[in-house]
């Protein structure tokens, strides 16, 4: 077991937003969370990142007990949560993902430079490594931001909504990458509205909605969302990947 959440409760300012969690993951996941806005769904990934300390119960890596955040975890942060204002290059961006997750400022070794360089080349980027972050467009952005999560090799990578505010070119070259990760053994998380699409990757789903159930499926009916308490679009397969929006009232179509 990677990581395994045992009855988390947590909020802010004393006022619970999510309740009684238990979630594990393992590794070779591939989970795709879903929910209604102010569901809960940043707050138990924030738990799950160590940012924010639950009211009760337990979060394990590794079997160990840990409520810091830790390089295990790779964080690819909604695209509207980065301050492209901020005075750093691509370099600087792929290289903080070596930094430990206190803040604290460190020398980077020769193996970190070759990495963060490998990666920048992998994701099309190494032209680019000397360019400010607010010269960037959104999928360049979103690029130097996903090398930096998979700087420190993690054993888990965490996206929340990588496909807001960026190109379908960066989509189509994310989930493939995420595929191949996927396939090397590595977890992965993916929050996102767009589950018609995601379904084609994922290999199972959690519904978060203050309480989180778990599907261990790609797939999900109407009824099953309904007792979930998940309301979304259904999800369904195809030869393109698809949504299927639930039917009209006969008598208001």
């Amino acid at each position: 077991m990677l990581l395994e959440l045992n009855n988390v409760t947590a909020g802010y300012d004393g006022t619970a937003v999510i309740h009684n969690i238990d979630f594990t993951v393992s590794r070779g996941d591939f989970i795709g969370i879903i929910g209604p806005n102010g569901g809960g769904k940043t707050t138990l990934l924030k738990v799950i990142l160590g940012i924010l300390k639950p009211y009760k119960g337990t979060i394990k890596l590794n079997n160990e007990l840990t409520d810091i955040r830790s390089k295990k975890i790779g964080y690819l942060p909604q695209y509207n949560n980065f301050d492209r204002k901020f005075p750093v290059t691509v370099r600087d961006i792929v290289l903080s993902g070596f930094i430990t997750r206190n803040g604290l400022l460190k020398h980077y070794s020769a193996d970190e430079k070759a990495r963060a360089n490998m990666l920048m080349e992998e994701m099309g980027i190494e032209k680019l490594r000397n360019i400010s972050a607010s010269e960037l467009s959104g999928g360049q952005v979103q690029r130097a931001l996903l090398c930096r999560a998979l700087a420190s090799d993690p054993e888990m990578i965490i996206l929340d909504e990588p496909n807001t505010y960026v190109d379908n070119q960066f989509e189509h070259e994310l989930y493939k990458k995420l595929k191949q990760l996927n396939q090397e053994g590595k977890a992965i998380l993916l929050v996102t509205h767009d589950v018609g699409t995601v379904s084609y990757y994922i290999k199972s789903i959690a519904c978060v909605n203050e309480t989180l159930v778990y599907h261990p499926s790609n797939i999900i009916t109407e009824e099953q969302m309904a007792a979930y308490n998940c309301p979304l679009q259904l999800i369904t397969h195809g030869d393109i990947p698809h949504t299927v929006l639930k039917k009209h009232d006969q008598n208001h179509e």
